[in-house]
C-alpha cells in the first residue's frame, strides 16, 4: 500500500478549508461592482464604460472577459481568475515565509492568511484585488531571492509582476514604497548578494516601466471627485482596518510564548530584523499612507479593498511573532490549530451555500418579478454606481449601460424607470413628474435598490399626495431593499 505524503494532514485541511471558505461561495449572487465586471467582460467596448476609464484601463478584465467567452455569464466563472491568483499568492506567502522566517513556517503562513477574513472575500471577488494581492506577493517573494542568489532571472520575475501591479488598479501605487522599504533595508544592512549598482539598475527599469502608468494616474487623478464615494478617513477608521490584523498577531504572539513557557524548545528559531521589518511594511504601509492621502488630498482611497495589498502582510507578522518564541518541532501542530481556527471563525457556518456579499442583486430581480403585475408595471431602478448623476445621467439613458450594469446581469420582468446615485434637483423633479403621472395611474409600482437609496424615495414619494394613501411593504435581500407600492382598493 502505497504511503501517504508526509504533509497529508496538511494539505487534507487545505482543501477542506478552501471548499468550504471559497468554493462554495462561488455560485452566490454577484454584487455591484462585480456585476460590472460581467459587463465589461461582455462588453469591452461600449460607450457607457467612457465615465469609468479606470476600470477599462486594467489588465484584469481580460481574464473574466476570456471566461465570458468560454462559460457565458457565470457567477463562478467570472470568480475563477480570482481564486486562481489568491491561490498562487498563498503559495509565494508560503516560500516567503520559509526563506525569511523558518523553513517550516510554510503551512501556518497559509492558514494565517486563510485566517484573515478579507482575504477569503477577495479570493473569490471577481474583482482585481486577488490578482493584485498575487503580483505583490510574487514580486516581494522573487524580490527576496534575487537578494539572496544574484540570479538574474528572479529579477526579471520581480520586474514582471512589479511592473503589473499598477496595471491591476490604480488604487496599488502605495505598495511600490513597501519594494523600496525593503529593498533599503537589505542594501544597508548588506543581507544582499546584488551590488548597489545592479540594485539601482533593476530599480531604474521598473521606474521606466511604471512611468506610462504614473503619467495615466495622474490624468485620472484629475477627475478623481467624480468617482469618490468614501468620506475622509478617522483615526477610528484606521483602527478599524487594522485591528484584525492586531488581533491576530497578539494572540499569535501569546500563544508561542505560553508554549515556550510550556515546553523545553529542541530548536530555536533564527529572525532577521529586515524580515520583520518587511513584515510590518507590508502590513501598515499601504494603509497609512492611503490614510494620510485621504486626509490631505480630501480624495479619500480609505476603503477595504483598496487596503487589500496589505493583508498578507498582516499574516506574515503574525508568523515572525509565533516565530519569535516558538519551538521548532511546534510548527506543524501549530499550523493545524490555525487551519481548525480559520475554520471554525471564517466559515459562516449559519449558511450552507454562504454569500460572498451581502448585495443579493439575484435574489431580489427574482423577488422584483413576482411582484409585477406585467411587463408594463413601472420599477423604478436606482443606479448604485457613484458616477450615475447629471449629466453623465438622465431619465432616458439607454439600457443596457456600465451604470445599471446590475440590471443587464439580473434582468426582471417590469419597465424600469431609471433614477441616478443620490439626490439632486434633476432627480428630483423627474421623480416628482413620475408621481403625477405614470405612478398615479398604475395600480402598482416597485422601488429597487440600496436600501439607504430605496428609503430615500419611499419617503418622498409617500409626500406626495397622489400616492400618499397606496399600500407599502418592503423586503430586503442583504443590503438591496424592494419597495411594493399598490394603489388602495
Amino acid at each position: 500500500m502505497r504511503a501517504l505524503p508526509r504533509n497529508a494532514p496538511e494539505i487534507g485541511l487545505l482543501a477542506i478549508v478552501i471548499v468550504r471558505l471559497w468554493l462554495m461561495v462561488l455560485p452566490s449572487s454577484l454584487w455591484t461592482d462585480e456585476t460590472g465586471t460581467a459587463f465589461i467582460a461582455r462588453f469591452p467596448s461600449h460607450p457607457s464604460l467612457a465615465v469609468v476609464p479606470q476600470y477599462t484601463d486594467s489588465i484584469y478584465y481580460a481574464l473574466p472577459r476570456a471566461m465570458d467567452r468560454l462559460l457565458g455569464f457565470s457567477e463562478i466563472g467570472y470568480r475563477i481568475p480570482s481564486v486562481l491568483a489568491m491561490g498562487l499568492a498563498l503559495f509565494f506567502m508560503a516560500r516567503l515565509a520559509a526563506r525569511l522566517v523558518h523553513p517550516k513556517a510554510a503551512w501556518f503562513a497559509v492558514f494565517a492568511a486563510l485566517a484573515v477574513r478579507n482575504i477569503d472575500y477577495f479570493a473569490v471577488d471577481a474583482r482585481p484585488y486577488a490578482l493584485g494581492i498575487c503580483c505583490a506577493a510574487g514580486a516581494l517573494y522573487f524580490l527576496a531571492r534575487w537578494f539572496d542568489s544574484a540570479a538574474w532571472k528572479d529579477a526579471a520575475v520581480f520586474l514582471i509582476l512589479a511592473a503589473l501591479l499598477w496595471r491591476v488598479h490604480e488604487a496599488f501605487w502605495p505598495f511600490y514604497l513597501v519594494i523600496g522599504f525593503f529593498t533599503l533595508m537589505r542594501t544597508r544592512r548588506k543581507e544582499s548578494r546584488v551590488s548597489v549598482k545592479q540594485t539601482f539598475v533593476v530599480l531604474a527599469i521598473l521606474v521606466i516601466a511604471l512611468l506610462p502608468v504614473a503619467l495615466r494616474a495622474l490624468a485620472l487623478f484629475r477627475e478623481a471627485n467624480l468617482h469618490a464615494f468614501a468620506q475622509p478617513p478617522s483615526l477610528y477608521d484606521l483602527w478599524r482596518v487594522l485591528s484584525p490584523g492586531v488581533r491576530l498577531v497578539t494572540v499569535c504572539g501569546a500563544a508561542a510564548w505560553l508554549s515556550r513557557k510550556l515546553s523545553a524548545p529542541t530548536g530555536r528559531n533564527t529572525r532577521r530584523v529586515t524580515s520583520l521589518a518587511l513584515a510590518l511594511a507590508w502590513w501598515l504601509l499601504t494603509p497609512l499612507t492611503v490614510f494620510a492621502f485621504s486626509r490631505i488630498s480630501g480624495v479619500s482611497l480609505f476603503v477595504p479593498r483598496y487596503l487589500s495589498l496589505s493583508l498578507p502582510g498582516a499574516a506574515l507578522t503574525a508568523v515572525i511573532a509565533l516565530a519569535g518564541w516558538l519551538p521548532a518541532r511546534l510548527w506543524r501542530p501549530a499550523a493545524i490549530v490555525m487551519a481548525v481556527s480559520a475554520l471554525i471563525f471564517a466559515g459562516n457556518w449559519h449558511n450552507l451555500w454562504p454569500d460572498h456579499d451581502p448585495e443579493g442583486w439575484r435574489e431580489a430581480s427574482r423577488y422584483v418579478s413576482g411582484q409585477t403585475e406585467d411587463a408594463n408595471t413601472p420599477v423604478l431602478c436606482i443606479s448604485p454606481f457613484v458616477e450615475a448623476v447629471p449629466p453623465v445621467w438622465r431619465p432616458d439613458y439607454p439600457l443596457p449601460g456600465f451604470l445599471y450594469a446590475n440590471l443587464w446581469a439580473y434582468p426582471f420582468r417590469g419597465k424600469p424607470y431609471l433614477l441616478p446615485f443620490g439626490s439632486s434637483t434633476e432627480a428630483q423633479d423627474y421623480g416628482d413628474a413620475l408621481a403625477a403621472g405614470t405612478l398615479s395611474h398604475a395600480r402598482r409600482f416597485l422601488i429597487y435598490g440600496d436600501i439607504a437609496d430605496a428609503e430615500y424615495w419611499r419617503i418622498r414619494l409617500s409626500a406626495r399626495p397622489e400616492l400618499r394613501d397606496w399600500h407599502r411593504a418592503a423586503r430586503n435581500f442583504g443590503n438591496i431593499r424592494v419597495l411594493v407600492f399598490a394603489a388602495p382598493d
